[in-house]
């Protein structure tokens, strides 16, 4: 009897309940992040263009977050630009975990791979760099650069999911 408790026990604790983002589309203005779990879902409205979404382990925690990408002001730079936001799943709700400003350079592309948010940014003289962040305590760090002050193809093939990481 106590060993089929504590089967029962484990794996009610190994136990990870499903869960996917989505995002859905109203208008050019208006999306809401979707969150779904086996259990669950929850709605986050999005007041401003999206022009991407990705999902991956962003903090390394095992869950999978949500990367949005909004075009918006912020109060700290009134230019209407390209944002990364990060959300998590927090019993069941989409809570947000950063909702950045600026990451460096212009943000103009964004994906996620091998645990790194890595961004496509351009400068004003239209060079461009490939960074590569990782989570911290309070947001996303520059980890390494993959491509620094290089025309918009070279940076574009270190941007490549097929690139070859040189570490």
């Amino acid at each position: 009897m106590r060993i089929i408790l504590a089967v029962s026990l484990l794996l009610a604790a190994v136990h990870v309940e499903a869960q996917r983002f989505t995002v859905e589309t109203v208008s050019d203005s208006l999306s809401f992040l979707v969150l779904r779990t086996d259990s669950t879902t929850d709605r986050y409205r999005l007041a401003f263009p999206v022009y991407q979404w990705c999902e991956g382990d962003v903090d390394g925690d095992g869950t999978t977050e949500a990367i949005v990408g909004v075009v918006k002001t912020t109060r700290f730079d009134p230019v209407v630009a390209r944002r990364l936001w990060i959300f998590k799943n927090y019993r069941g709700h989409i809570r947000a975990m950063w909702m950045g400003s600026r990451l460096g350079g212009i943000l103009e592309d964004f994906r996620f791979a091998d645990g790194h948010v890595l961004t496509l940014q351009s400068t004003t003289d239209r060079r461009y760099a490939v960074v590569e962040h990782e989570w911290r305590k309070f947001g996303l760090g520059v980890t390494r650069f993959l491509a620094r002050g290089v025309p918009l193809d070279e940076a574009l093939e270190a941007f490549s999911p097929t690139a070859t990481p040189s570490h």
